[in-house]
């Protein structure tokens, strides 16, 4: 293949002309290069000219090649996938593409199995110039000091649990940890979500919550507790001795969030207070 420039985004998304039809698809361009979609992924109507978004990847001969099928992972970017078979030469995992997805031997943080799943970082291999993945996430990340401030909303991806809860990537660049205690929902390894800076450790570690401090929350937690109100027909039965998991069961917010939005409530005389929970005044 050579030192091939490739001018189309390979394992990106294009969007392509439609060129000219042959019998067995069509050539797409993008002004200075033409790619084949096979006529398997041919849309039903097809007019020279126009555009179409397709996913381009690279074929056995490594050549340039459209589909329409949606991938689970993208270039520079990272996905748990799964094993579909192992050889001699590495892991081949299933991205949603006919063509298996490469992890050699060298990229296997620990040697892969058939039929499990891994979190891997997909990118092109500038040595061999194919389209490969890594579960040796901790290399493709920055190893400059973190900058980020606090409170900043980033995205996370679980990485994997902890006994201190979860290692999470954060905006592809930085490891960070989510505490366990602040974990209301289910996390599974290769997740994407919102998450919000509580600290930069001066050692660089970052510190990650999936929900703002209730401070900067503040309405929001108001709000749900105003809503859950509304659905229980007015009354939660919650209260100072309720125990923690009760509370994150029933309201998906640490005690100390849903007794600060509850002081907030009660300050405002909306809603009142006995042993057996809270009530919305008036209701």
């Amino acid at each position: 293949m050579g030192n091939f420039i490739y001018m189309l985004k390979i394992g990106e998304f294009n969007n392509l002309t439609i060129a000219r039809r042959v019998t067995i698809g069509l050539f797409l361009t993008d002004g200075e290069q033409e790619v084949l979609l096979p006529k398997k992924y041919m849309p039903e109507i097809v007019e020279v000219g126009a555009q179409i978004k397709v996913f381009i990847y690279l074929d056995q001969g490594q050549r340039p090649i459209a589909t329409t099928l949606r991938p689970y992972i993208r270039l520079n970017d990272f996905s748990y996938l799964r094993v579909n078979h192992t050889n001699k030469f590495g892991a081949f995992m299933d991205w949603g593409l006919e063509k298996d997805l490469f992890v050699p031997f060298a990229e296997q943080s620990t040697k892969m199995e058939t039929g499990k799943r891994y979190l891997v970082y997909f990118f092109m291999d500038e040595k061999s110039e194919r389209l490969v993945a890594s579960s040796k996430i901790n290399r493709f990340l920055s190893q400059e000091h973190p900058t980020y401030a606090d409170q900043e909303e980033v995205e996370i991806i679980i990485k994997n649990a902890t006994d201190l809860g979860f290692n999470v990537i954060v905006n592809k660049s930085h490891l960070g940890l989510v505490y366990k205690n602040e974990v209301f929902d289910t996390l599974r390894p290769g997740d994407k979500h919102k998450g919000f800076i509580k600290q930069v450790r001066t050692d660089g570690k970052i510190d990650v919550g999936l929900t703002p401090t209730f401070m900067a929350a503040q309405q929001d937690f108001v709000q749900i507790v105003l809503d859950a109100l509304q659905s229980n027909n007015g009354f939660l039965p919650l209260h100072d001795k309720s125990s923690p998991e009760d509370v994150q069961n029933l309201m998906k917010m640490s005690k100390k969030n849903f007794k600060k939005a509850v002081g907030h409530l009660y300050k405002n005389l909306k809603i009142s207070i006995d042993e057996n929970g809270i009530s919305i005044k008036n209701a």
